[in-house]
């Protein structure tokens, strides 16, 4: 084999390399399948001009948390309860917050009032209690005694009332987002939650989900999701069973903080994760640039908070002898909802075979057609919570949901994992891209001009060494005169 001399060979500079694998571009959110859910959601964005997506979230979890406690519905395992998990990926600035904030309202307006309501009767509870245990006290004392007058006491011992009990709490949202403040609450409290934060971060890299809690929260939170038993073991008052409990969830994170997890095993392998309806939307910053919006979202907005204050407040079912414990009744399926949700599930089935669209994303795959039938009941149940049947219209936009979710699923599985600090090298070099003008940039110019989440020297060094070693900057020679001035640091941007 022949080489050619090396002063004929022609040498190619290999150039920059990409940090991260683009994300392909998802699919346009189903508004038209939100059904019943539609106009709020639409009223939302009209408002907020916030992805779409962002606010079908919003809509989606928060009617699940109304209607959750009176019935479960139908599935093609079983039944199951009506409760969703949502979690949506958007970066700081998409008015995630506004979004929850206007949907939530009748929410917050209701356990407002019922605080109120609760402090009073509070007080009333407390003092029966003690006037309770005073007379306990007192017949016990005279009952350990002899003669008649000990006789009558144990006679009135037994014949005493049952013990007064402190009022329910009026909370239905987790302020915890441990799984033991949400245990702690459906203890003394609604039997029926929600886990709603628009700082998911500070749940995802929190004591929630830190490498010693990690396990029991994924495990925790996905019996929830189940409808499964509490079993609850408390210091000095032995274990206990909490029954017929029901959470609804929508978590917000930034795609620093979920990415990881999307590839964590513990949170993979019991399926937790599969148990979300999760979705990254593409950005609307830089593009809300409407003035105004239509009067009527304001009205739209009304009738759906109250709505939500109107289930809210309305009886659930309970089961006899209790007063916090669910016993909801049974959504069923028309014939030919079931026939239509059988055909995705043998659709989502065959796509999980090796090579397969889904076989990478088999938890998720496998958990959607159950989710197309809780999206399905509380579409039905919002609409009414007297309703029996889930149609077939319903049936069919809820699957278009379900399907859609699925997608963004495998789009964001195919995505790498992106630590923090590739996060930050990853912006920086965008900002030098699409912001710097020049072909030269000093760590002083990031600092005073450069991304917020670059506003620190040593993390602008150290994007700017990931960058040098991906081949999208070059450190000049020490001493290299730039603006007049002799630099210790300074980097040429290469732009391909």
């Amino acid at each position: 084999m022949n080489a050619e001399p090396n002063h004929l060979q022609e040498v190619q500079v290999e150039g920059p390399q990409p940090l991260v694998r683009d994300i392909p571009k998802g699919e346009d959110y189903p508004v038209e399948a939100l059904g019943v859910l539609r106009e709020a959601v639409e009223a939302v964005e009209d408002k907020t001009q916030a992805p779409v997506a962002i606010a079908a979230q919003s809509a989606l979890s928060i009617a699940s948390l109304a209607v959750q406690g009176f019935a479960d519905v139908e599935t093609l395992g079983g039944t199951a309860p009506s409760s969703l998990f949502c979690l949506t990926i958007a970066r700081s600035g998409e008015r995630k917050t506004g979004c929850d904030k206007l949907l939530m309202a009748g929410l917050r307006d209701f356990e407002d009032q019922r605080a109120v309501d609760y402090a009073c009767t509070l007080a009333d509870a407390e003092r029966e209690i003690k006037l309770y245990e005073a007379q306990e006290t007192k017949l016990i004392r005279a009952a350990s005694g002899a003669g008649g007058k000990a006789v009558e006491a144990r006679a009135d011992l037994k014949a005493m009332m049952r013990r007064p009990e402190l009022p329910l709490s009026p909370n239905r949202t987790a302020t915890d987002p441990t799984f033991e403040g949400l245990v702690k609450l459906y203890a003394l409290g609604h039997p029926s939650l929600g886990l709603f934060t628009d700082e998911g971060g500070g749940f995802f890299g929190g004591h929630a989900m830190n490498g010693e809690n990690r396990l029991k929260t994924c495990a925790g939170l996905s019996g929830l999701w189940d409808g499964t038993p509490i079993n609850r073991t408390r210091a000095g008052d032995g274990a206990s069973t909490l029954r017929g409990r029901r959470l609804a969830s929508h978590m917000m994170a930034q795609p620093v903080a979920v990415r990881p997890l999307l590839a964590d095993p513990i949170a993979n392998g019991q399926g937790f994760l599969a148990r979300f309806l999760i979705c990254e939307p593409e950005s609307n910053i830089g593009r809300r640039t409407r003035v105004g919006y239509n009067p009527e979202s304001d009205a739209v907005l009304a009738r759906f908070s109250a709505k939500l204050s109107g289930y809210l407040g309305a009886q659930m079912p309970l089961r006899e002898g209790t007063r916090n414990q669910l016993e909801p009744a049974i959504l069923k399926m028309s014939e030919s909802a079931k026939g239509l949700l059988w055909e995705y599930y043998q659709e989502t089935e065959r796509a999980q075979r090796p090579g397969d669209k889904f076989c990478h994303v088999t938890p998720y795959a496998s958990k959607s057609a159950e989710q197309a039938a809780r999206i399905a009941a509380v579409q039905t149940l919002w609409a009414s919570t007297e309703a029996n049947t889930v149609s077939v219209a319903v049936m069919a936009d809820a699957i278009t949901l379900a399907r859609f979710y699925l997608s963004e699923v495998v789009r964001l599985a195919n995505a790498a994992v992106v630590s923090e600090k590739i996060d930050r090298a990853e912006t920086l070099r965008r900002w030098l891209l699409n912001s710097w003008a020049e072909d030269i940039v000093l760590p002083s110019q990031i600092l005073n001009r450069g991304p917020n989440a670059l506003r620190e020297t040593h993390k602008i060094k150290e994007a700017l060494k990931i960058l040098e070693s991906y081949g999208w900057v070059v450190p000049l020679p020490v001493g290299v005169v730039v603006n007049g001035k002799s630099r210790k640091l300074a980097y040429r941007i290469i732009r391909e």
